[in-house]
């Protein structure tokens, strides 16, 4: 059966193969864990740590998202119009509602 270790755990055993105060090996031997996935979690957390300070990032796009919504909305309000009055001119022009 294949062993599960919860994030925090993880953070810890990188955190410290990344002070490098001991080795790989060490480091395996005190938690029970292979020195290749200490490796691996090491260099996840030194490649993903910049996106611990990208809070400006989020809101950027959150603030796009909104923009994009609300220049949809104005396009679909722009279309309504311009379906009513297509639908007026057509009730003018032939007298009867259109079938569509």
């Amino acid at each position: 059966m294949r062993k599960r270790y919860d994030k925090e755990f993880k953070a810890k055993v990188a955190l410290e193969a990344l002070k490098g105060e001991k080795t790989l090996q060490e480091l395996a031997i005190t938690y029970s864990v292979h020195p290749n996935m200490i490796a691996l979690w090491k260099r996840q957390l030194s490649e993903h740590a910049s996106a611990l300070f990208e809070k400006e990032g989020k809101d950027k796009t959150a603030e796009d998202a909104t923009r994009q919504k609300d220049e949809l909305y104005k396009q679909i309000g722009q279309l309504q119009v311009e379906n009513d009055y297509l639908k007026k001119k057509y009730k003018q022009l032939y007298g009867t509602d259109p079938k569509w």
